[in-house]
């Protein structure tokens, strides 16, 4: 007992010389929070877990900031940044679970599983002697058994359709590319469109790279699709932006109480800094770095923004590397749009669950629904930097062209088949049972988006199976309406899942009222 007594003197006895040095950080008080970790540790009545008392005291402290600064453990932090960081190791697969196993829905080009001979359909049953397959494993767990540093082996069994024996494949693991742009093509003869999920750490090189395939398929106008992207590094977001300002244009500047403003400009052999339109897609769920790119292009009136009032996250956080691989985002300053305006919508620190309800409450106030219902603040009124045009401070980017929310797009039945599952289910098991069949008969995307119906047989089975669940609609109105939804979804998801992203947003934005819109626009030739 008497050691811990010591150990309580030395820290209260430490010197706190060393507070010049680091301006207002207050010493007694970091030497409080460890003589308390100390005393609970070593005195407390029940034995304590002293690393989650650790992160508990770091959580609770964040709490009380703002709603962006947050703390993360070694796992998850991994998890984090795999999505940006532009690649992971693994076998090479995207999967989804079928009755309690694995199929591979596609076999990433020229990665380990190609290479190794792995086929889309294929059921993968055990991992180097591990079983997976009916085993009720969850989804984390059998992504773990998967990837693995690059050059060790996975050693996979395997069921293929139309064999009664189990197949053994010895892959080698790689490196996996993680692409950000999950979309792009030519929308109309002389307009491409692109979708960015986020900004990661080869979002800049991939949007140049599909610049230059659509230019040279006739692109002249471009359609960005930022929609639903949350944002991510700021170097890509000056990477993406560069693409569209002249060099050495402001794309963002951060500011903070210790840190110093730092600005961003354009720079580099952006393949649209003159030439073609711009227009960019926004919605409520745009945040942070997309809000950038979207803020420094309208701002430097270089295009032209569509969809509804971003998010409104413009703080800065600075990742602090902890010892065990655990991880501090800590809000250090604000971003700012060349003409001078805060991203970041209003909160109060400590408040994050009223924060979190922000959007819910815009919806309530009909501000995604009705253009009138907005309230932009009068008092942060800033102008673009070449027409002089007037833009609004306060949180988010509003776009230049609004594009209501349709909320009579889905009815309340076809609402609740999605909420159970029921449709990308069975969308799985029908591309299972009619992979081969589907393939054969449409071997280009054209010929499946122009002749493939949804049989009638799927849409029975899922409606069967609501009803079951007792998922009924009310009237033959609204189940006629639900069909045409349901048609329409199914059809999505198909050519998803025989194909990739690419397919799917080309069907997908052909209900889309915020793509219309930008359709629209181009073509009236403004």
């Amino acid at each position: 007992m008497k050691h811990i007594y010591l150990l309580l003197a030395i820290l209260l006895t430490l010197p706190a010389c060393a507070q010049s040095r680091f301006g207002d950080v207050d010493f007694e008080q970091i030497k409080k929070l460890q003589m308390a970790q100390v005393a609970i540790t070593s005195l407390y009545v029940d034995s304590v877990d002293q690393k989650k008392l650790a992160e508990d005291a770091i959580n609770g402290m964040l709490s009380k900031l703002d709603p962006h600064s947050s703390y993360t453990n070694a796992k998850d932090t991994k998890k984090l940044n795999e999505p940006l960081s532009g690649n992971f190791e693994g076998i090479g697969v995207s999967f989804n679970m079928v009755k309690d196993t694995l199929v591979v829905l596609q076999v990433i080009s020229k990665g380990p599983c190609e290479r190794a001979g792995v086929l889309a359909g294929d059921r993968i049953i055990a991992v180097n002697g591990v079983t997976i397959a009916g085993v009720k494993m969850d989804r984390d767990s059998i992504m773990t058994k998967l990837r693995g540093p690059k050059g060790t082996v996975a050693n996979l069994d395997i069921v293929r359709r139309g064999t009664n024996s189990v197949l053994h494949f010895k892959v080698v693991r790689d490196k996996i590319p993680v692409n950000t742009v999950d979309a792009a093509y030519m929308i109309t003869p002389t307009a491409g469109y692109i979708h960015l999920d986020s900004f990661g750490a080869t979002s800049g090189k991939e949007v140049h790279d599909k610049i230059a395939e659509l230019r040279k398929q006739g692109m002249k106008d471009l359609i960005l699709d930022l929609g639903m992207n949350g944002g991510g590094y700021l170097n890509a977001a000056q990477e993406v932006a560069s693409e569209f300002l002249p060099n050495g244009s402001m794309i963002v500047y951060t500011d903070g109480r210790v840190m110093p403003r730092q600005e961003l400009r354009s720079e580099g052999n952006g393949l649209m800094q003159t030439e073609g339109r711009v227009v960019i897609l926004v919605d409520e769920f745009t945040a942070s770095a997309a809000e950038i790119v979207s803020g420094a292009v309208q701002d430097h009136d270089r295009g032209t923004i569509i969809g509804r009032r971003t998010f409104g996250k413009g703080l800065v956080q600075r990742p602090i590397d902890l010892p065990d691989g655990s991880m501090i985002r800590l809000t250090v300053s604000h971003y700012y749009t060349p003409s001078g305006r805060c991203i970041q919508k209003p909160y109060t620190k400590g408040e994050k669950s009223e924060y979190d309800q922000d959007l819910e409450k815009r919806y309530t106030r009909g501000e995604l629904t009705c253009i009138d219902s907005i309230h932009l603040d009068s008092a942060k009124v800033y102008k673009t930097l070449v027409k002089g045009r007037t833009v609004y401070g306060g949180g988010g980017i509003m776009p230049d062209i609004f594009v209501p929310l349709d909320t009579t797009t889905y009815t309340p039945y076809y609402r609740a088949l999605r909420r159970y599952n029921l449709i990308n289910e069975w969308t799985l098991r029908y591309v299972d049972d009619h992979r081969k069949e589907l393939k054969r008969k449409y071997r280009k995307f054209e010929d499946f988006d122009k002749n493939f119906e949804v049989p009638a047989s799927l849409t029975d089975s899922i409606m069967a199976e609501g009803k079951r669940k007792k998922v009924e609609p009310k009237d033959d109105k609204e189940r006629e309406s639900a069909l045409k939804d349901l048609q329409f979804t199914l059809k999505t998801t198909i050519a998803y899942d025989l194909w990739d992203r690419n397919e799917y947003f080309r069907l997908v934005n052909k209900r889309s009222d915020i793509v219309k819109r930008a359709l629209q626009f181009l073509s009236e030739g403004k």
